[in-house]
């Protein structure tokens, strides 16, 4: 017999209470919101090719069995059995627990695209920040989304396995303190898009290690499904798409994430216009686009208002950019906007995009993208209250990248001539325990007159300092970047080489705050960052295949004058110890169970078994 609403009630609360009574003063009294994740390889065709020809199934809460050896097919990476990935709700401030069992047959890790983890890098998921989490093991997340709303994404960090999936939404909510700065929408949509291939993700892996290029994509999936067939001689028969279920006259917000290898795709909704409100957790200027360039790692929300009396569906499109258009026929994915009075199903040619042969037309679309500078966002002060463009800049580095070359025998990546390589121990665990020679603290501010090189050498960020980054594209393809711990200030971006009468053209009142943003081939792209949250920073090219091949670089930043870790969190009590500092591990320590470091992470499992008898009516108040 399940319990009444207010027996279950009765329940949280007193697991509420219990939680904030053994967690103690780490986070204060904000909220909790715990996710159980298991992380495994499902069957999965998106573009009509099977993926893997076995499945795993997991029947326990808690489960001690052997990780299955599954075949050398191409695999798709689900968690919770779920391809992509579910949805990771919370509100500005709460706190977030993710439990993650590794069932893959390799460590694994994953990285926030967005989330800022203040003082917090610890929990940032990335080689130089935490030991990956070994096959058969378990690590649990637990960082704050402090002083954070908006549109974010979770994707694999390491050994290439974002080419298999693995990833997912993120929505951060306001609180109900601070307004939006436009009606309640009727509805809420996560849209993930991107570029991909059929090959089993540790083949292409293996093409990328013997230094050839992974050629064009397969296809473009939208939520993990392949292209609606629009046209019978393009796409072929069996494929399932995705379908988008939405009322009429009814104004619903959309998240769109371009999650992808390296393809910019532009979005857009037959007959539909997309409002545009919100970036990677900034309020914009609200403006209608009938399309909208994503570049890989990009996020966006749209307000889009449906058709009072449609007709038919409509299709829903994300196209390659910078293509020819037999490329572009290829890698175009079709979802359909399903509406419930529908008389009909979508029909006739797509909706256009971007003319190719307008080089200019994404470079001014993005200048457009403004900062609402009169809106607030986690706080009650307004976003232009913090004054960017009066802040005196105090570092300055230019990031080149030019075209792969080969670096003592591998095909590599470079920013500056250096190609960064991941050590054995993670760069904070190093700093943590003073370890010497792991990194170097020399990586320059400008390109230097000398053979590109293979070296683990990163930014020595001043605390509290201004730094303006310059990203040079030398390279013939789009990049995008990310900065993981930050929202940065995008000031300007142009076509030619960047010089110091650039910061002419720089925009210093309301260029919008992310943390991605795309650099065009040969071409400059501008940006500023107040460097106020300690810990070590990811700084890395979105494109799959250069990030592998190391055009990253890590930024430490750090507070000489901290003796009371009042500006950066302790070490976890359960972290995982690899490279040199292996020994410190224990060996049973995480082998699918909950950490027995980790208080936050045994509550979670003495909650859920509580919830559980509270369910089964064992447990009675």
């Amino acid at each position: 017999m399940l319990p009444s609403p207010s027996s279950s009630l009765r329940v949280s609360s007193l697991l509420f209470f219990l939680a904030l009574s053994l967690i103690g003063a780490g986070y204060g009294g904000d909220p909790y919101v715990f996710y159980q994740w298991e992380v495994g390889y499902v069957s999965a065709s998106p573009l009509g090719v099977k993926q893997q020809v076995r499945t795993t199934h997991f029947s326990s809460l808690f489960p001690e069995g052997r990780i299955l050896k599954l075949d050398a097919s191409a695999r798709v990476i689900a968690i919770n059995g779920q391809f992509p990935g579910p949805i990771l709700s919370a509100t500005t401030n709460w706190n977030v627990v993710v439990n993650i069992l590794n069932k893959l047959d390799e460590p694994f890790l994953v990285t926030w695209n967005g989330l800022q983890h203040r003082k917090n890098s610890w929990q940032d998921g990335v080689l130089g920040t935490n030991c990956p989490i070994p096959s058969g093991w378990n690590w649990t997340y637990e960082f704050q989304v402090k002083d954070q709303i908006g549109s974010f994404f979770y994707i694999p960090s390491i050994n290439f396995q974002k080419a298999a999936g693995g990833y997912g939404g993120i929505i951060i909510n306001n609180r109900n303190v601070i307004p939006l700065p436009f009606g309640l929408p009727d509805g809420d949509i996560t849209i993930l898009i991107s570029d991909w291939y059929i090959k089993d993700f540790k083949d292409l892996r293996k093409i990328i290690e013997d230094g050839n290029d992974l050629g064009v994509p397969d296809g473009v999936v939208i939520n993990g499904l392949g292209p609606f067939r629009y046209n019978e001689s393009i796409v072929p028969e069996g494929i399932t798409y995705a379908t988008i279920t939405v009322d009429p006259g009814k104004t619903y917000r959309f998240r769109v994430h371009n999650v992808g290898f390296s393809t910019s795709l532009n979005f857009r909704i037959q007959n539909h216009n997309l409002l545009i409100v919100e970036t990677e957790g900034s309020y914009t200027v609200q403006q209608n686009y009938t399309n909208m360039d994503i570049h890989v790692g990009q996020s966006y929300s749209f307000l889009v208002t449906m058709d009072p009396n449609p007709a038919s569906d409509y299709y829903i499109v994300a196209s390659a950019r910078f293509v020819n258009s037999t490329t572009r026929d290829r890698l175009t994915g079709v979802a359909l906007l399903h509406y419930s009075s529908s008389q009909g199903p979508a029909s006739g040619p797509l909706p256009d995009g971007p003319d190719e042969g307008d080089t200019y037309f994404s470079v001014n679309q993005a200048r457009s993208i403004r900062w609402n500078v009169s809106a607030g966002a986690a706080r009650p002060n307004p976003q232009g209250s913090f004054r960017y463009g009066e802040i005196t800049v105090t570092d300055v580095y230019v990031l080149v990248n030019t075209p792969a070359e080969v670096i003592n025998g591998q095909m590599r990546n470079t920013l500056n001539g250096i190609s960064y390589i991941a050590p054995s121990t993670p760069l904070k665990l190093a700093q943590q325990f003073n370890i010497p020679g792991v990194y170097k603290l020399d990586f320059p501010n400008r390109m230097m007159n000398r053979p590109a090189k293979v070296d683990t050498s990163i930014i020595n960020g001043t605390y509290k300092g201004f730094m303006e980054i310059i990203f040079q594209n030398n390279d013939t393809m789009i990049q995008s970047y990310h900065m993981d711990g930050y929202a940065f200030f995008v000031v300007g971006m142009d076509y030619g080489t960047w010089t110091e009468n650039s910061r002419g053209t720089y925009n210093k009142w309301d260029g919008v705050a992310r943390s991605t943003i795309q650099v065009y081939p040969g071409a400059w792209t501008a940006i500023l960052v107040y460097l106020d949250n300690v810990g070590i920073w990811n700084l890395r090219a979105e494109n799959l295949e250069t990030w592998y091949r190391g055009q990253e670089v890590y930024i430490s930043v750090s507070n000489p004058e901290d003796s009371s870790n009042k500006t950066e969190l302790p070490l976890p009590n359960d972290s995982i110890f690899c490279g040199e500092l292996s020994s410190l591990q224990g060996e049973q320590s995480h082998k699918f169970r909950f950490s027995e470091a980790s208080s936050v992470t045994k509550l979670s499992k003495i909650l859920v078994m509580w919830l559980l008898f509270a369910w089964l009516g064992v447990c009675t108040l």
